[in-house]
């Protein structure tokens, strides 16, 4: 008997937590306007950045001065058939261009920007092997069972092709290398789980060193353990240079900033990120249907109500008229009538930045 008493409890207990939660969320409505973000001119901004003045000059050049000690110890480190890794707060760029300037000039060395937007891969792996078949020319190490760059050029091969030969045993020892650096492994143009799958194999390979930063924390899950310990074979080297980013942010617009349509997707994504999972979703639908038929005059509104019936995002007309005011109030969309007296809703975005949105909040 006391043992269904205290189950009643429990379930009562659950019930009426879940209902309180309910409830919490369906009376929460976020303040936030794109309005109500005050953003500049983004060349002001970059203009009033760039003439700060730096700070503890003295400081940041003992600390470069101290690694700079450290140069033939990475040499080593990669020799030995480890990949270095660089992390740490501030750009590396310009140590890690140092290192490879002073201590690097025996080998052939290719760099990577990955901090720009979009990367040929492939160009990358023809470019490394064609450095190495030169170096194995100039060795006399070509063997001939190796295929001649005369007879079949590297930009006609695939990339398993490409890769098999810079991995392939060309030299007795390892006395052929070329050196991969690359900026921001971790950046927009490398971050697909295909690309890192790529520079895993590339890495593990015998004739490629591999010289890496990172930047963003949650870096090391792009990698599994396989990637981490096998393929890259990371050496961690904590290397803090408080340097500013200068270059790696000229490709990406600035978040207080107002640059047009790139600023608009930015702002628009900080609201819809502060709603509800199923607002967001009734939103994805306006933006489909919007980028789906672009020369219609919006999504009429019946048709909504449908697709989100279909998609169980609302149960009711009220529950989507909640989400389009909330819509209205955050100005995300605007309603107008169609020629035949229907209300319909649009986005005021262009096709390519309601793209970009639509890939943001998918993530």
């Amino acid at each position: 008997m006391e043992s269904n008493c205290v189950e009643e409890e429990e379930f009562e207990f659950s019930r009426n937590y879940f209902l309180a939660k309910e409830l919490g969320t369906s009376s929460k409505k976020s303040a936030r306007k794109l309005s109500d973000i005050n953003i500049v001119d983004e060349q002001e901004l970059r203009e009033t950045y760039a003439n700060l003045e730096p700070k503890h000059e003295k400081e940041i050049n003992d600390l470069m001065n101290s690694y700079k000690k450290k140069y033939s110890e990475w040499v080593f480190i990669l020799r030995c058939g480890f990949g270095l890794l660089m992390y740490g707060f501030g750009s590396k760029k310009a140590l890690i261009e140092d290192f490879a300037s002073t201590a690097l000039t025996d080998y052939s060395v290719v760099v990577i920007n990955g901090y720009l937007q979009q990367i040929n891969l492939k160009q990358v792996v023809i470019t490394l092997a064609e450095l190495l078949w030169d170096q194995l020319k100039m060795h006399g190490k070509t063997t001939s069972g190796n295929f001649t760059k005369n007879q079949q050029p590297f930009n006609t091969k695939s990339m398993d092709d490409l890769i098999a030969f810079l991995d392939g045993p060309h030299v007795e020892g390892k006395e052929c290398f070329v050196c991969l650096i690359v900026h921001n492994i971790d950046g927009p143009g490398l971050r697909d789980s295909d690309t890192q799958q790529y520079l895993a194999r590339i890495s593990a390979c015998t004739h490629i060193c591999v010289v890496a930063s990172i930047d963003h924390v949650n870096a090391p899950l792009l990698w599994d353990k396989k990637m981490v310990h096998t393929q890259f074979n990371w050496y961690w080297h904590h290397v803090p240079t408080f340097a500013p980013y200068k270059i790696e942010g000229m490709f990406f617009p600035l978040v207080l900033a107002h640059s047009g349509s790139a600023q608009t997707v930015k702002t628009a994504s900080i609201v819809l990120q502060s709603l509800t999972p199923n607002a967001q979703s009734v939103f994805k639908v306006v933006a489909e249907h919007q980028l789906a038929h672009p020369d219609e005059e919006g999504m009429p509104l019946n048709n909504l109500y449908t697709v989100c019936r279909e998609r169980f995002l609302v149960s009711s007309q009220i529950t989507l008229n909640a989400h389009l005011t909330e819509f209205k109030d955050h100005e995300l969309v605007k309603t107008k009538r169609n020629s035949d007296g229907q209300d319909c809703l649009y986005i005021p975005l262009t096709s390519e930045a309601l793209e970009k949105l639509v890939q943001e909040i998918s993530h």
